[in-house]
Order: C-alpha cells, then sequence, then structure tokens
C-alpha cells in the first residue's frame, strides 16, 4: 500500500497529478513504466523474466461491485459482492478478479451467479484496502485479460474459422 501525499492539478491546470509515498513499488520502475493505482493499492508491472501466479492484469476498471457481506471467521474475512452484468461472463469458482487492485481467487459463486465469494487471510487484509471498506460500498474489478482474450475470439467466430475446411 501507498500513502497519497498529494493530489491536485499541475501547473498548467491541464494535467492531474498524485504523488503516493511507497517503499517498495517504486524500487525498480522506470521513468514510462506502468504502475496500476486502485485506492492506494500498488502494483508493479510484472517482468516477462519472473515466475507468473495469479491474474493477469492491466490496471483498468471493467465493472463494479458491490460488497453485501463481511464474515470473519478465525483470522480470515470472507467478503460477498453483488457484480454488475457486464462482468457476468468473466466470473467463475477458482478463477481470478481483481478488486480495487487487488488479485483475488474467486472462492464461489451464489445465488444464480449474481454473487460472488472470496477470502483474505489475515496477512492480506493487512497489506490492502478491502478489508477497510464497509458494506453496500463499490469496489472496482477488473477481469483477468485471459477471460477478455477468449470471450473476444469466441464472439468473433474463432471456433467457427478453425472448424470450417
Amino acid at each position: 500500500m501507498g500513502k497519497v501525499r498529494e493530489l491536485g492539478f499541475d501547473e498548467s491546470n491541464e494535467s492531474f497529478d498524485m504523488e503516493i509515498h511507497s517503499l517498495i513499488v517504486h524500487e525498480d520502475v522506470n521513468l514510462g513504466g506502468n504502475i496500476m493505482v486502485a485506492v492506494v493499492n500498488l502494483e508493479r508491472a510484472v517482468k516477462p523474466s519472473t515466475r507468473i501466479g495469479g491474474c493477469f492484469l492491466q490496471g483498468h476498471v471493467d465493472g463494479t461491485g458491490e460488497i453485501v457481506s463481511m464474515e470473519v471467521e478465525g483470522d480470515s474475512l470472507w467478503i460477498k459482492a453483488k457484480m454488475s452484468p457486464e462482468i457476468l461472463n468473466f466470473i467463475m469458482a477458482k478463477g481470478f478478479i481483481a478488486g480495487d487492485g487487488t488479485s483475488l481467487t474467486v472462492v464461489d459463486m451464489l445465488d444464480e451467479k449474481e454473487y460472488f465469494k472470496f477470502l483474505l487471510v489475515e496477512y492480506t487484509q493487512q497489506k490492502v484496502v478491502i478489508p477497510l471498506k464497509k458494506i453496500g460500498l463499490k469496489v472496482n474489478l477488473e477481469m483477468d485479460i485471459l477471460g477478455k482474450y477468449v470471450e473476444r475470439l469466441l464472439g468473433n467466430g474463432f471456433v467457427e474459422c478453425i472448424e470450417s475446411p
């Protein structure tokens, strides 16, 4: 996480600047590099030479969800969220989604797939913004880009194209 130090328009009054202090995220970021910014969750862009786990994100908001319940179980926090209709096709149980810039695993789909549940372990709760939110608040959601590509290929007739002689 980072702390917003300054927020406002630049000297020309044409651009908006945000200065964020973070001890870890800036270590190997170069000028022009990408940093995904949510409320104040920060995540560096992945290097192609590194081991990759979790979801593939770009830092774009695809839709929103609404927190409908938060239940403590031991040192974990179960969160149930209602999702907006435009992202229903991209979410599945045991799949990935990002909530406010945090990579999450969807544990279960509920109530005709309008809701999904995820779990935050104690360590994650201390490092991200979502546990600070209250029931009824919105969460920005981003789908895994691999799912977006599959959806686009299927929608453009890719399967029919490779099946026909």
